[in-house]
């Protein structure tokens, strides 16, 4: 019995609890207790007071535990106060709606996006290339702007049959164009180009370019009207750079502005009428202001008596240069450089239509030897570049350094097509110096080389139309 009661008591031996259980016994069982009054009260009581004293040490235990644990990690308890939640508050704010607004955004938005280098305006060129010869100088003039083009390319080319088999037969290497690539043949008859001429009625050449040079006059009416602005360049000429530079030239216009040229203000040519101060070589020519205040005249227009159209542009300035046409069958016989003559004109009477072009894009090795830049000495600085540029004085050039972008190999005699000059086989030659490694360059460039898209890319588009005169069109759509 001593054994039982000892095992029921609690750790703890100091407490007058524990003191009263410890209380001697006999060794008569429990039961015995029953039968003798108060000590079987007291047996009774001392088992109530162990199942207390067992169940209150129990929970006094879970109770020290708990706050030990809380006071080893007092931090857990402290609320935050109000300035730290305010930034948490804002992130939960900007996530959500980051969120909400990424899966709501329309699908479409995004495809947009993504499809907006499609919506790039192609740099379009004219070009007139009336012999095989002319298109071997436009085959690498072509070449040259697709090396170099970071936008789509659009050519429109005015050209004989001969020409365009020429060129139609390198385009067709190109199967897979970085960009897209869309090619207009033109091909008006001689004799077309000899009947506008005579409606016009008072411009005449007696320059080696022809009927065809003259046609640079006409580009307005031989393209249609969705063609808005193009780059003419001549044919002796190839792009060392970004074509989309200067087309880019069209964003920095006065609103005025029709045609832009290279000006050469300090050259003088009594016997030219001082046309050099020009050069048609290099052209941006806005073509629906050319359409708008129709640029040339017509016998058409002339015989047109409804008022509702302006006068040509062009008549007064011919006069204000040369006077009346005496020459034969009523012609001008003292307009020199052929198309360059007329332009000068226009641009010397109407020189609010016109603006000067960057010697950027007009390297020419006519009269001014390439303003002596070329290839070489890779560390010049644009302080030194400048200080050997010449030809520039009293130029809008002047003080500003040129970086060749266009070279232009006018002026080389003796031969139909300038990729055959005898002089490039000259190393000493000051032009074979300075641009003939690049010409070797281009001129070996294979074609196939361009072939720089994916499988899938889109190949040229690649058509030939006829031509009609904008003048032969009115007079179509006005009927007497």
């Amino acid at each position: 019995m001593d054994a039982r009661v000892r095992s029921s008591r609690l750790p703890d031996v100091s407490t007058p609890l524990a003191r009263l259980l410890d209380t001697p016994s006999t060794s008569t069982p429990s039961f015995a207790f029953a039968r003798q009054g108060d000590r079987w009260v007291l047996s009774r009581s001392r088992k109530l007071i162990v199942f207390g004293a067992a169940v209150l040490s129990f929970a006094l235990f879970l109770i020290l535990r708990d706050l030990s644990t809380l006071s080893a990690q007092p931090e857990a308890w402290q609320q935050p106060t109000a300035p730290p939640l305010l930034p948490s508050l804002r992130d939960a704010l900007t996530v959500t709606t980051t969120v909400t607004t990424t899966f709501t955004a329309p699908a479409t938005t995004e495809t947009a996006s993504i499809d907006a280098p499609s919506l790039v305006d192609p740099v379009a060129f004219v070009l007139i290339a009336w012999s095989e010869d002319a298109a071997s100088e436009a085959a690498l003039l072509i070449k040259s702007v697709l090396i170099y083009n970071s936008s789509p390319s659009e050519f429109h080319i005015i050209c004989d049959d001969p020409a365009e088999k020429y060129i139609r037969a390198r385009l067709a290497l190109i199967r897979r164009p970085l960009h897209p690539l869309a090619v207009r043949f033109y091909q008006p008859t001689l004799q077309s180009m000899m009947d506008r001429i005579d409606r016009e009625g008072s411009i005449h050449t007696d320059h080696s370019a022809g009927a065809a040079g003259l046609m640079k006059l006409f580009i307005h009416e031989i393209l249609p009207p969705s063609v808005k602005k193009v780059i003419f360049v001549d044919t002796d000429a190839m792009l060392i750079a970004d074509p989309t530079l200067l087309w880019n030239t069209f964003d920095d216009l006065k609103p005025t502005t029709a045609f832009v040229m290279a000006s050469h203000p300090d050259h003088e040519a009594e016997e030219w009428h001082n046309a050099s101060r020009i050069c048609s070589c290099v052209m941006l020519l806005n073509l629906q202001k050319f359409r708008d205040m129709r640029l040339m005249d017509s016998s058409i227009y002339r015989a047109d008596t409804s008022g509702r159209y302006p006068p040509a542009l062009a008549p007064s300035a011919f006069r204000a240069m040369y006077g009346q046409p005496n020459g034969e069958d009523g012609r001008y016989d003292n307009v020199r450089l052929g198309d360059q003559g007329y332009w000068w004109a226009i641009v010397d009477h109407n020189p609010q239509l016109f603006e000067p072009l960057s010697y950027d894009f007009e390297v020419t090795s006519c009269l001014v030897d390439s303003y002596l830049t070329g290839l070489g000495d890779e560390m010049s600085t644009e302080e030194q570049e400048l200080s050997r540029q010449t030809h520039v004085k009293g130029t809008p050039q002047e003080g500003i350094v040129i970086l060749p972008k266009l070279l232009h190999f006018n002026c080389l005699h003796g031969t139909p097509r300038y990729l055959e000059w005898p002089g490039w086989s000259d190393p000493t030659n000051p032009l074979t110096v300075r641009w003939g490694p690049a010409v070797t360059y281009h001129v070996g460039f294979k074609w196939i080389w361009l072939n720089k898209g994916k499988p899938n890319a889109t190949s040229p588009d690649i058509t030939t139309t006829s031509v009609k005169f904008a003048d032969e069109q009115f007079a179509d759509q006005h009927p007497h």
